[in-house]
């Protein structure tokens, strides 16, 4: 072995460092050169300044748009149904015909009924023209012929006392003068039945008022083939077709029928004392997000909803968008109180809302301050400021880097 060669073993040994070791030395010194810049700079956070201005406080609630009424229609009689004139958003007017069903036998009835009726006017006519004046000839022949048998009688009397005849003729005349006095009482009866004050009269009347009554019935039910929209509307649904037998009580249609457009929305309990009748509301569906509808807040609930916390009201919309449809989901913003030239920030930058002692941090010489405020309006991302800061204060608004009280800032005002 030569000399070079044990000078190399006896070397001492080179020292490198891993890459993982120079990563976590170069975060190291970032990391190091972030706090110092942090502690000289401050941390940078967003702020708004504190301004004047009118606010108005609004609740927001999700609804529903609802009518007065649905209509269920359907049939009053079993039959088939032959015709259905309407489709889905079809508008009807009231007495428009909906649905048709089989109607022969029903027509059948009707006609039946109406030719009793016609009998029965006719039977009338019959006792005034007819039945009256021949009881009243009657009457007469009859008081005519008793007259002659008393004569008769008298005749016979005067005959049988002078001689010429027995008693047996005057018997005969006797039975004769009873006979017409018997048929004299029945020709009256029949002249007294024959008035329109009598008993013929009044059973002939009771027969027209019956066959009237029936020709009613045959009518209804004809009327009941027939289903007719009973007020202005639209169809909302069509659940049957020609050739279905409709049952009495089936729905065969749904119409809603025209009116008030309302809506109907719950909100959070908390808010049960901004909400009250007669407030100004505005309604926007989310199929159509950019076209908000004026409403008028009419009602509030007397209950709460114990199960979700929430109380109903209900707006009236006195001029519905043509896109308003039943059931359709809308949003609802409620305008309550109104106040001219507070002090305002954006809502987010004040903390603990919910409790009593709601704070907001603010920038005061390039430091964070908490700083408890009292809270009055709350509007739509701005909430009223009674005391605590003034116009022209840096509110700090909410971020993810986190600020301490008292920790060294950097303003960045939010654009």
């Amino acid at each position: 072995m030569n000399a070079r060669s044990k000078t190399a073993r006896m070397a001492p040994p080179r020292f490198r460092l891993s890459p993982k070791i120079l990563f976590l030395a170069a975060l190291a010194l970032a990391v190091a050169s972030w706090l110092v810049l942090r502690a000289a700079r401050g941390v940078e956070v967003t702020v708004a300044l504190a301004s004047r201005g009118d606010l108005t406080q609004t609740v927001v609630a999700t609804g529903r748009v609802t009518t007065p009424a649905k209509i269920a229609l359907g049939a009053m009689v079993t039959g088939t149904l032959t015709n259905v004139r309407v489709w889905e958003g079809d508008r009807v007017k009231k007495g428009d015909l909906l649905v048709t069903l089989r109607s022969e036998e029903a027509e059948a009835a009707v006609r039946q009924a109406a030719a009793s009726v016609i009998e029965a006017e006719k039977r009338i006519v019959q006792i005034d023209k007819v039945g009256k004046p021949v009881a009243e000839q009657s009457l007469l022949q009859a008081q005519s012929n008793l007259r002659l048998a008393m004569l008769d009688l008298d005749r016979q009397q005067k005959l049988k006392e002078k001689g010429f005849i027995g008693q047996a003729k005057v018997d005969e005349a006797l039975r004769n003068v009873e006979t017409a006095r018997t048929q004299v009482k029945t020709t009256e009866a029949q002249a007294a039945a024959n008035q329109k004050s009598g008993a013929e009269y009044a059973l002939a009347l009771a027969r027209l008022d019956n066959a009237r009554a029936s020709l009613s019935l045959a009518e209804a039910r004809l009327a009941n083939t027939k289903v007719l929209a009973p007020t202005d509307g639209v169809i909302l649904q069509r659940l049957v077709e020609p050739g279905d037998v409709a049952q009495a009580g089936k729905i065969l249609l749904v119409m809603q029928a025209d009116g008030e457009t309302r809506v109907y929305a719950n909100v959070d309990e908390k808010n049960l004392g901004i909400v009250a009748p007669g407030q100004k509301a505005q309604a926007a569906a989310d199929a159509f997000p950019g076209q908000p509808f004026e409403g008028d807040l009419y009602y509030v609930a007397p209950s709460v909803d114990a199960q979700r916390g929430t109380v109903e009201i209900r707006l009236r919309v006195p001029h519905p968008p043509a896109f308003v449809k039943p059931d359709m989901t809308v949003s609802v913003e409620v305008r309550g109180a109104s106040r001219k030239d507070v002090v305002i920030v954006p809502a987010e930058a004040v903390r603990d809302t919910g409790t009593a002692a709601p704070w907001v941090f603010v920038v005061k010489d390039n430091r964070a301050v908490k700083q408890s405020v009292t809270i009055g309006l709350k509007g739509e991302g701005k909430t009223e400021i009674l005391t605590g800061i003034g116009p022209g204060d840096l509110v700090i608004l909410p971020s993810a880097t986190p600020v301490t009280p008292g920790e060294r800032v950097y303003a960045r005002v939010a654009g």
